[in-house]
């Protein structure tokens, strides 16, 4: 049997986002009363810098377990991810150990965090993997899309991909939706349409949260 990732643990990154964050840059928040205070949800964050995940888990009102690249995993960052309740995934195969973890967050009421693009990019959401599609449906888990949106200067970075240290990071939470089509599907072509649906569904969130805080 799989052991789940600790909810405790979870708690206490989300203790260590908000006081690192906070301390680091200047978080402004919008929307987190939108994330339903229980039962499964499922964060879906875009991805342009590396703090994405660490500002979501800190300043987001559940303790949340994101699915996070084994490569994360080096040196004594393995003990402190998964010790904090997070999911390390082999994106090179499908990772059946990652994917029963993410399932049972769901089951067990839990927040899953995803970064649908699948890697760092341009965080437009533009590439999706179906992997968000998938649990979303099989979970029946409502999605919840989340924008992060850091400064684009590249004067005060003390390392690439991270925003200017004291500057503002936007974290805007948008309106929780549902992935499926109401049957319960899980075949290829009903994963597909899904897909399609909540790529529409998190860019016009993208827009609204740009449009929203003038980034």
């Amino acid at each position: 049997m799989t052991e789940l990732p600790s909810v405790r643990g979870a708690e206490v990154g989300r203790r260590i986002g908000v006081g690192l964050m906070y301390g680091l840059w200047k978080p402004r928040v919008l929307g987190a009363w939108r994330v339903p205070a229980n039962g499964p949800v499922i964060l879906a964050v875009n991805h342009s810098h590396n703090i994405d995940g660490p500002m979501v888990m800190g300043v987001a009102p559940r303790p949340t377990h994101f699915l996070i690249k084994k490569e994360a995993f080096i040196g004594p960052l393995d003990p402190f991810l998964l010790g904090i309740g997070q999911v390390k995934v082999d994106r090179d195969t499908t990772d059946r150990t990652a994917i029963t973890r993410a399932l049972g967050i769901l089951e067990n009421g839990g927040v899953l965090g995803i970064f649908p693009e699948g890697t760092r990019g341009e965080g437009d959401f533009a590439s999706l993997r179906a992997g968000l599609a998938y649990f979303a449906v099989r979970g029946g888990a409502p999605i919840v899309p989340v924008a992060v949106l850091g400064s684009t200067e590249k004067r005060g970075r003390l390392i690439k991909g991270l925003p200017p240290l004291r500057s503002r990071v936007d974290v805007v939470f948008g309106e929780p939706f549902d992935a499926g089509d109401g049957s319960g599907r899980r075949t290829r072509k009903a994963l597909d349409e899904a897909t399609g649906r909540i790529q529409k569904q998190l860019a016009a969130h993208l827009e609204n949260a740009r449009r929203l805080t003038r980034r």
